[in-house]
């Protein structure tokens, strides 16, 4: 029969096997912040979504609902109205962004999957908010730099989310920095990667885990050595680093 200590460590195994968008290392406290403050108050058709993703098999992709909940509010806080999104898989920080602006508020959207994006556009149609959103399928490099040649589009966007590929995190910002006005903010997703940020090198990380370490390790020191932003990085889901421009 298992002891406290052994159900303790057994818990503890799960969590982080289970790989939990949470880095939390309590199952039971994130359940707790779930059911008694983001669950009560999550949108349905963000619930819908989320319930739809669930069942995708790279479900591990998908935003957490508890930072998803975090967006929406922050964009309403900073009355966002020009926004993009890199990486949106099936569209559940998408949707909790086009909740949060005004009618007339538009995201340019960008992924190299549309089939997943569409997984989540019934969702979202039925939101009625399927008219804010611009999706462009394709790597977003090339777009960003047709962005960057046009000179109105320079400090345009009031918020950017990237949750897309970690080795061009880096050459994301170099152009971002442009595209976002001066006071408006700029997340990054996952940049403590699964807790892996810590981790001595010797520790048994997933092959992608390990292999995508040290473009979020880079990322973070890039940031915090920008003059051009203020930072804040949150334990919120995997990590999201919020960049105020300054400059």
């Amino acid at each position: 029969m298992a002891t406290n200590g052994e159900d303790n460590q057994n818990q503890v195994s799960r969590h982080q096997e289970v790989g939990h968008k949470s880095l939390l290392q309590s199952d039971a406290l994130y359940q707790y912040i779930l059911e008694t403050s983001v669950y009560p108050k999550e949108p349905e058709p963000m619930k819908e979504l989320r319930e739809v993703t669930a069942k995708h098999p790279w479900n591990i992709m998908t935003t957490s609902a508890d930072e998803g909940q975090f967006l929406n509010m922050l964009l309403k806080l900073i009355n966002a109205k020009n926004t993009m999104e890199i990486g949106v898989y099936t569209g559940y920080s998408l949707l909790a962004t086009a909740l949060a602006l005004p009618d007339d508020g538009k995201i340019l959207a960008m992924d190299i999957n549309r089939e997943n994006y569409e997984l989540g556009l019934p969702v979202i149609e039925k939101a009625g908010v399927a008219h804010k959103i611009d999706f462009r399928e394709g790597p977003a490099l090339p777009l960003l730099d047709q962005l960057i040649a046009d000179e109105k589009n320079h400090g345009s966007y009031d918020f950017i989310f990237v949750d897309a590929d970690k080795d061009n995190y880096i050459n994301y910002h170099k152009r971002l920095i442009d595209l976002v006005k001066v006071g408006g903010v700029i997340g990054y997703d996952n940049t403590l990667w699964n807790g892996s940020v810590v981790a001595p090198p010797d520790a048994p990380l997933r092959k992608y885990v390990r292999y995508y370490r040290d473009f979020v390790l880079e990322l973070n020191k890039a940031l915090a050595a920008d003059p051009r932003i203020e930072i804040c990085m949150l334990p919120v889901g995997d990590g999201i680093t919020l960049c105020r421009r300054i400059k």
